[in-house]
């Protein structure tokens, strides 16, 4: 009789041995069904984070290069006014001798 119990006592250690390892490998099998899910979310996020990067760079060199170009063009456009003065200048400047030479001539 006391081999029986202690039969019966192993029984039911294998029992609860085998039904803790099932629940382990359902949880394990649950977890490994998870995964891919889980990571494809992951990958999706870092897509779209870097993405999001990528456009505000973009953004950020065209509003660079637009920048710069304005400049260029404010640039040449200070130029062209310059050299507008200039030949202005150098027209009225026979003119301003002309004058001049004749009010020092014309007093002398």
């Amino acid at each position: 009789m006391r081999r029986e119990a202690v039969d019966q006592k192993h029984i039911q250690q294998v029992l609860e041995i085998e039904k803790k390892a099932q629940e382990v490998q359902e949880q394990a099998e649950r977890e490994a069904q998870e995964l891919p899910r889980v990571a494809e979310q992951e990958a999706q996020a870092l897509i779209a984070k870097a993405k999001a990067e990528a456009q505000e760079q973009a953004r950020r060199i065209i509003a660079e290069a637009q920048a710069e170009d304005k400049a260029k063009e404010v640039l040449a456009e200070v130029e062209r006014k310059n050299r507008e003065i200039e030949a202005k200048a150098n027209a009225n400047l026979d003119k301003a001798v002309a004058y001049v030479l004749e009010r020092v001539i014309g007093r002398a």
